[in-house]
């Protein structure tokens, strides 16, 4: 399981995702009765369809927070009192498939239904779609993505590429200009910078002016292999195969010598499904020159499917 900790630092939160033992209150994810009344259905639906993935339990407590402030500020200014404004620009921080997207668009429907967003669409861009090939030509380029994004989510994956090429590289000019955006148009528009968490470190130092621009900081943690096991489980189920136990082994052996090899780059969900298209080829080869085509044999992957995907090809996994 695992644990939302917030570290509060001159106005910011920091939300790290990390293991939990049983003892902490925060396993329990048991709504109270009022939020089943129909005025939380914004909450419930958000909620429902992250009950649909494996892992990303605590980000169920990180989206409970927004939207109890969301509300709560509503119910003040039904009251009369001073209701401020979020800012709510965030930067995700976490390796390819950990659900960052995911969530990124979870986000923008929650900020939608509550009124935060006006359309609640998500934009997605990288270093490509923001950094032109002439002087003039990145402001212009990122400008017309953000025009794209007013009412909704501009999601900027490896922002960190934006900076690599130093003072001289049009990335600065990105950045800058996403930074104006920000300002002039601070409550039209959610922008959320994502990539590795080292590459973003180093990224948002780099920038002195960047982090406090950014009040949500969010890490997304590496699945565990129990978690990865389940979402291959459920991945093959949804394509009507399955894996018999020694499949599941060879899975897990896999998954460990594979984080322990580069636990930092690893890209999770991403590399589960892409090992698993490759096993099921493989399992068509095999059965065609076995002459096997009953049910069973149709809906098995086994560890030798498994194991020549991984170990006998060239093919990158990621």
């Amino acid at each position: 399981m695992e644990q939302a900790a917030r570290m509060r630092k001159r106005g910011q939160i920091n939300i790290v995702l990390k293991k939990q033992t049983e003892e902490d209150p925060l396993l329990s994810h048991q709504e109270s009765d009022m939020l089943e009344k129909p005025e939380h259905m914004a909450y419930k639906q958000v909620q429902q369809e992250l009950d649909e993935f494996i892992g990303l339990s605590t980000i169920k407590q990180f989206m409970k927070e927004i939207y109890a402030w969301i509300y709560l500020n509503q119910k003040r200014q039904e009251e009369g009192l001073i209701a401020g404004k979020q800012v709510f620009h965030m930067v995700f921080k976490g390796n390819p498939g950990t659900g960052k997207t995911t969530v990124a668009r979870l986000i923008a429907k929650l900020f939608r239904d509550m009124g935060v967003l006006e359309k609640g669409h998500l934009i997605e861009a990288e270093r490509a779609d923001l950094v032109g090939e002439y002087i003039g030509h990145t402001a212009q380029k990122t400008r017309e993505l953000v025009k794209k994004a007013i009412g909704g989510i501009l999601f900027v994956d490896e922002a960190y590429s934006l900076a690599r090429g130093g003072e001289k590289d049009f990335g600065k000019e990105a950045i800058d200009t996403l930074v104006k955006a920000m300002e002039d148009q601070q409550h039209s528009f959610v922008l959320i910078l994502a990539g590795y968490p080292k590459e973003m470190d180093r990224f948002l130092k780099l920038n002195p002016g960047l982090p406090s621009r950014f009040p949500m900081k969010v890490t997304f943690p590496n699945y565990t292999i129990d978690e990865l096991t389940k979402m291959a489980r459920k991945m093959v189920k949804e394509r009507d195969y399955q894996l018999d136990s020694r499949a599941e082994a060879t899975l897990q052996d896999i998954l460990k010598i594979t984080k322990d090899k580069d636990e930092e780059h690893f890209s999770n969900g991403r590399f589960i499904r892409n090992l698993l298209e490759r096993s099921i080829r493989n399992q068509a080869v095999r059965l065609l020159e076995e002459g096997k085509y009953k049910k069973e044999d149709l809906m098995t992957l086994k560890g030798i499917d498994l194991s020549h995907a991984y170990f006998d090809t060239d093919v990158k996994m990621d």
